[in-house]
């Protein structure tokens, strides 16, 4: 089986990466490639290099607050580019009262700050794949 390829990216103006980068790397330990975009990307760059790099996820680290923003615009992107078998994972501030929106929207993967980097490889080891055959 082919390595899952995982885009991290840091979306919006947050400049705060440390997060990102940690999650970089449990991923990378676990036997993920693992391609961090850097800071302030922009949904169409993100999805230019979940494109380029032929991701099976994109795992987008967001503190800012503009998950309402950044997020339905990443998947509006994803459709029109028929990468619509690409996992997307967020973590981050997400309010609670969020949360529902980003699942209807198909990001499945939302992690709070705390989250267990076991719980974040588990979840994508376990739907990367699936998600890709279901679609």
């Amino acid at each position: 089986m082919d390595k899952i390829r995982v885009v991290i990216a840091k979306p919006g103006l947050d400049g705060h990466d440390r997060g990102a980068k940690v999650i970089a790397r449990a991923l990378r330990d676990a036997g993920m490639e693992v391609i961090y975009t850097g800071l302030r990307q922009t949904p169409e760059q993100i999805v230019a290099a979940a494109l380029q790099e032929d991701a099976d996820v994109i795992g987008l680290s967001i503190l800012s607050g503009a998950h309402n923003h950044i997020c339905p615009r990443v998947m509006e992107l994803l459709k029109e580019q028929r990468l619509d078998d690409v996992l997307v994972v967020v973590g981050g501030i997400i309010p609670d009262v969020d949360i529902p929106k980003l699942q209807a929207m198909g990001i499945t993967g939302i992690f709070l700050p705390g989250s267990p980097m076991q719980e974040i490889v588990d979840f994508i080891t376990g739907h990367a794949r699936r998600h890709a055959e279901r679609v």
